[in-house]
């Protein structure tokens, strides 16, 4: 989200002036007041969602890091598995030893098929969870763009000594912002 300029404050001290000769003007004035404080929440709400986009998509990059090493290490089982089997069949004092050890590398092989196959289970999780903070970003996006797009247009009334229209117009985008700030979270 862009930085406020910082004559922000003047322009708003300026709108106050104006408005106390003429009611109207200052009803717009409040409501530009109101608008500004509902598009710096619905702003808030657009990082927050940001940042559990950034977060959730890491996290489901460090889950398929794991799996893959666990991958890794379930390839290395089964090699040593099939070669104790392989030393195994091939008999001699060691035969009993080597298919113990072809039992054991095949139970490892085992748990680490459950581990990563369970990881991978928490990596889509995070990936659907990223999902949906990545969606709710960009209706946040959209609802404060109609928000400041709404105050720069009730601005034009004052500028314009009272133009209704403006203020009209100004009202229907900051509600479809509000709205579609709420629909982002149903």
């Amino acid at each position: 989200m862009a930085e406020e300029a910082p004559t922000e404050d003047f322009e708003h001290a300026e709108h106050a002036e104006h408005a106390a000769a003429d009611p109207f003007l200052a009803i717009v004035a409040m409501t530009i007041a109101v608008l500004a404080v509902i598009a710096a929440g619905v702003g808030s709400l657009e990082t927050i969602e940001t940042a559990a986009t950034i977060d959730a998509k890491s996290e489901a990059v460090l889950l398929q890091d794991k799996a893959t090493d666990l991958w890794n290490f379930f390839q290395a089982k089964s090699l040593k598995k099939n070669m104790y089997e392989i030393a195994a069949a091939a008999g001699g004092p060691n035969a009993e030893s080597f298919q113990q050890q072809a039992k054991r590398n095949g139970d490892d092989q085992q748990r680490l098929q459950a581990q990563g196959k369970a990881l991978e289970q928490q990596r889509d999780a995070k990936l659907e969870e990223s999902g949906r903070h990545e969606h709710r970003h960009e209706v946040l996006t959209v609802s404060v763009t109609l928000l400041h797009i709404s105050i720069a247009i009730a601005t034009i009334a004052i500028i314009r000594r009272g133009a209704r229209w403006p203020w009209n117009a100004a009202l229907i985008l900051g509600i479809a912002g509000v709205i579609g700030a709420a629909f982002a979270y149903i």
